[in-house]
């Protein structure tokens, strides 16, 4: 095997890029973003034209739905950024940043609840972009899920969201029908006949929106909305995220409590500590508070002015 003769601090400077160098070799993986995880025919055979151009020809595919090109040599690396920028394609994603969204297939799934492409494309957009030139803590990873399905794990990533179809119950248009169907298409169990009235456990009830529209006197209607779950991390340790006391019905509030999240870990974590260990500090209770709060956002320019967590913290 060949010596290496890239310099470290060379192999630093492309992996903030997205380069990351493949092992034992003065070779790189170049991390294409794929914003949400689709990309168009078009770019499919860009790609592969620059895998082959200039690098070993394989194309492998990440966990967060990011697009790797093996084998690239150093001094290919701008020749390869430029190819692919003719489709409007750019590599990047490593670093102690707010990182590529992951995205479930949303309303194209039959039980897809909002449409989760165009939502993380509003983030990536948002926050990936926006957010691309301030130091975090550490890394700090986003997933957008369709439905309580939960298929891209939003609870294990520092915030995830999912989406919502809360029912609402007329029981003046409830007739008590012995059969309800609303109980039998409850996949929780979450729906009961009481005392001949229709009643849903909201303890149980997980928002899936099944059971929606299955009344047939249309007793039971449903408002889609999110839920947002904080300090997900999947890893060396792994920490189960919990979801915010309030699941909202308006994206804009939504996406600011995303923000607001971002900047609380910007302001009050540690540099080299993820988001779940920094809500285990302060506590949970008190960073719900401040997420449902505005303080965050008044701060913002303060936040991000100020010079912390230089030295940086992900590492890996």
């Amino acid at each position: 095997m060949a010596a290496l003769t890239i310099s470290a601090a060379d192999e630093k400077r492309v992996k903030a890029l997205g380069f990351l160098n493949n092992k034992g070799t003065d070779n790189f993986s170049g991390r294409i973003i794929t914003v949400n995880g689709k990309i168009t025919a078009a770019q499919q055979r860009c790609i592969a034209e620059a895998a082959e151009k200039f690098g070993n020809g394989n194309i492998t595919f990440t966990t967060r739905l990011t697009v790797e090109v093996q084998g690239i040599p150093y001094d290919k690396i701008e020749d390869f950024r430029a190819y692919i920028a003719k489709e409007g394609l750019e590599t990047g994603g490593t670093g102690s940043l707010v990182r590529p969204v992951v995205a479930c297939k949303g309303t194209t799934c039959q039980y897809g609840l909002l449409d989760s492409f165009a939502l993380s494309e509003e983030i990536h957009e948002r926050f990936y972009k926006g957010y691309h030139t301030v130091k975090l803590p550490h890394k700090f990873k986003i997933a957008v899920g369709g439905c309580p399905n939960n298929c891209v794990k939003p609870d294990l990533n520092d915030l995830g969201i999912i989406g919502q179809r809360i029912p609402e119950l007329d029981e003046d248009e409830c007739n008590g029908c012995k059969k309800c169907g609303v109980v039998q298409v409850c996949p929780m169990g979450a729906a009961k006949l009481e005392d001949g009235v229709l009643e849903i456990d909201k303890d149980v009830c997980n928002n899936c929106g099944r059971c929606v529209g299955a009344c047939h006197f249309d007793a039971l209607e449903g408002t889609y909305g999110y839920k947002i779950y904080i300090g997900g991390r999947w890893g060396k340790k792994t920490a189960h995220g919990r979801a915010l006391s309030k699941v909202f019905t308006d994206k804009e509030e939504a996406l600011n409590v995303i923000e607001k999240a971002i900047l609380l870990f910007r302001e009050q974590g540690k540099t080299g500590e993820r988001f779940a260990k920094t809500i285990e500090r302060l506590g949970f209770e008190n960073v719900e508070a401040q997420l449902l709060a505005n303080g965050l956002l008044e701060r913002k320019q303060q936040i991000l002015d100020a010079e912390l967590h230089l030295s940086g913290g992900a590492t890996c």
